[in-house]
């Protein structure tokens, strides 16, 4: 067991700082091509900061772990909204001003339905798989062309501020960028395997520890991200990294393990996680829409938003050790 501990922590280390490696690389790269700010805001940064989940669901899936799957990504889901987005709404309240995020946040919460209606039946198939990526793909054309439309937006605004500020030679950005990539791929072998030893030894199923220690481990690159644009007071990049990141989880992170490996849902995943996952979504429509004028999330919601999380993660330890 201390083996399989000392994995998981050498492998969310390493996975955090690769996925670092990789965001930073890749956008200065995209940067020297030629790319937006704005694009690479939604894409680059949106791809680079969930790739973690990607590689480590990918894995699992191919090695037939597929509760670490689909809890490292709505695990990951419930980790951006309620202590990710919690915690950066207590260091710095977010105000909600781009209209790309606005018009985001209601795709969200309809995805978050499609997921429910997929899973309904107790299978993520093969077909479900391929819509879930076609859809994405879809919402990916979508959300770049009317982006692309706004003339002034202020994700674009601070990506631009953000790319200036880590400037470097095209050469040194690319070899950021493989570097990044290879070791996101070593250190996810290296934490898939820690997590299914990990459960096997304390007698709890993988889909618990790919919810909580996984879910957690591979969201610490958006937690990062987001703490720091909402110390610099850039809410829309913060908002958009977990906007981005739930979308990519929802839809690509498991449509890529479907398609690896049509699987099995557990029946808890329909009636406790996605549950929580979609009432976390609908609490976040109604706090960044702003039916009355500019959305806004104050310190009082962030506790709340964090308090939730808390509760969630107690829960799911308390119902699900054995008793000894």
């Amino acid at each position: 067991m201390l083996l399989s501990l000392l994995s998981i922590a050498a492998g969310l280390a390493l996975l955090v700082w690769s996925a670092d490696c990789f965001v930073e690389g890749s956008a200065v790269t995209a940067s020297h091509f030629g790319m937006p700010p704005l694009l690479i805001g939604m894409v680059v940064v949106g791809f680079g900061t969930s790739a973690p989940e990607m590689v480590v669901s990918a894995l699992a899936a191919t090695q037939g772990n597929p509760g670490l799957a689909l809890g490292n990504a709505y695990g990951s889901n419930i980790t951006n909204i309620a202590l990710i987005l919690g915690i950066t709404a207590l260091i710095s309240p977010i105000a909600v001003h781009s209209q790309v995020m606005r018009k985001e946040l209601p795709i969200l919460t309809m995805i978050t339905l499609l997921a429910f209606w997929q899973l309904w039946d107790g299978v993520l198939s093969f077909l479900d798989a391929v819509v879930l990526i076609a859809v994405f793909f879809g919402l990916l054309a979508w959300s770049i062309r009317q982006g692309m439309a706004q003339k002034v937006d202020p994700v674009a605004a601070e990506m631009e501020t953000e790319l200036k500020a880590h400037n470097m030679p095209v050469k040194k950005a690319v070899l950021w960028l493989l570097v990044g990539l290879v070791l996101l791929v070593v250190s996810s072998r290296i934490l898939v395997w820690g997590a299914v030893d990990l459960a096997s030894a304390f007698g709890v199923s993988d889909l618990i520890i790919g919810l909580t220690v996984v879910a957690v481990g591979t969201s610490l690159p958006e937690l990062a991200s987001s703490v720091i644009a909402a110390r610099k007071g850039q809410h829309d990049l913060a908002l958009g990294n977990i906007l981005g990141s739930n979308l990519f989880n929802t839809l690509a992170v498991v449509g890529i393990a479907g398609l690896i490996s049509p699987m099995a849902v557990p029946p808890e995943v329909l009636s406790r996680d996605l549950v929580v996952m979609a009432a976390l979504t609908v609490l976040l429509f109604a706090l960044c829409f702003g039916f009355r004028g500019p959305g806004r999330i104050n310190r009082l919601e962030g506790g709340f938003l964090l308090a939730c999380f808390i509760g969630y993660t107690a829960f799911l330890v308390g119902t699900s050790l054995p008793e000894f």
